[in-house]
């Protein structure tokens, strides 16, 4: 893979992080994670009977951004029926050729998809930025699956990208746009609709291959459909187009909503980018973390994703959610501690 201008190193070892970094620590084993989301749950909802008494805003704080809201309880069922009935197939499928796969620390080979990661260091002492690079071809643009956190679909559903691609047999993942964050946008995940809510500028990956910008309020999810969506993001902005780096794009607010206000500064990141017809990169930035990677602003991010050669790029959720899974380790190193953030979905590639 060419490597962008103005960097100075590139790290085939992917388990590794730049000199200085802190080494990720293996956590406890899942199933003990999960009790610990379960206990966490059970007091938060004990916390959240205390607080109804003391303030109906506390209250409402966190009923709105902490407690779960369960809409659809068995998510693969549910794509299923809907596949059926569309008379498409189930969508929950994994890789055909999963058996002949080829598998190296960096790479994947499959009559599906070929992936290869990289790592790219740039700078140095507190200035320096590590990266995550993967560079994925597609046979068929439905091969790049999302899933939703426990299965579920909803608000405030959350489980690390590592814990969701494992349910999924996924070989490849990154986080998604956090969805279940907010109650406005238009989701479409699988060729199934979930949410439609047109608020911002999202992202579609059509069942041909192309994948396009839009605005999400000049049309509605069942047009899309029609239209061939497989996939919706709704995050953004948009930070790369024809090629070029959007302007002003530092200025942009996702969201003006309690809890996230701006995406502006140096911070961890992740993006999506488009090269061709089902040939994608995915980039993840770590932050937060000196003298191992300390982030970068939106543009910095656009000058990542034009250097690698993009026609256009997309930004989704960031900070400590910006996670890249690959053949069931975690690549990047969050936020400088190797300890994933809870998050709602995540786009995949199955084994």
């Amino acid at each position: 893979m060419s490597t962008p201008t103005g960097q100075v190193s590139e790290q085939p070892d992917r388990a590794h992080p730049a000199d200085g970094a802190t080494a990720p620590v293996p956590g406890p084993p899942r199933r003990a994670r999960r009790r610990m989301s379960r206990t966490r749950k059970t007091v938060l909802a004990l916390v959240l009977a205390l607080v109804l008494a003391a303030g109906s805003g506390t209250a409402w704080a966190l009923d709105r951004f902490v407690i779960d809201h369960v809409e659809i309880s068995d998510v693969a069922a549910y794509e299923a029926a809907q596949a059926a009935a569309s008379g498409q197939g189930s969508s929950a499928t994994t890789s055909s050729s999963s058996s002949d796969a080829v598998v190296t620390d960096t790479t994947y080979t499959s009559d599906d998809a070929d992936i290869s990661v990289s790592t790219v260091t740039t700078g140095t002492g507190d200035d320096t930025v590590t990266y995550y690079v993967a560079d994925v071809t597609l046979s068929d643009a439905t091969v790049l699956h999302s899933a939703f956190a426990n299965n579920e679909f909803g608000t405030n559903i959350t489980e690390t990208t590592s814990d969701i691609a494992s349910d999924v047999g996924a070989v490849f993942a990154v986080n998604g746009d956090y969805y279940g964050f907010r109650d406005t946008g238009i989701v479409i995940r699988n060729g199934v609709v979930y949410r439609d809510e047109g608020a911002r500028e999202g992202l579609a990956f059509y069942r041909d291959g192309t994948v396009k910008v839009y605005d999400e309020t000049t049309t509605d999810a069942e047009a899309l459909l029609a239209d061939g969506v497989w996939n919706t993001l709704s995050f953004g902005p948009a930070i790369v187009e024809d090629g070029e780096v959007v302007d002003g794009i530092d200025q942009v607010e996702v969201d003006t909503n309690f809890g996230n206000h701006s995406i502006q500064g140096e911070q961890p990141r992740t993006a999506i980018g488009v090269i061709d017809d089902n040939h994608l990169v995915f980039v993840v930035v770590d932050g937060r973390s000196p003298g191992y990677s300390k982030g970068v602003t939106m543009t910095g991010l656009a000058d990542i994703m034009a250097g690698l050669g993009v026609t256009t790029a997309y930004n989704i959720d960031g900070g400590g959610s910006s996670t890249m899974v690959f053949d069931g380790s975690l690549v990047n190193d969050p936020l400088g501690k190797g300890q994933e953030r809870g998050t709602s979905d995540i786009l995949y590639i199955a084994g």
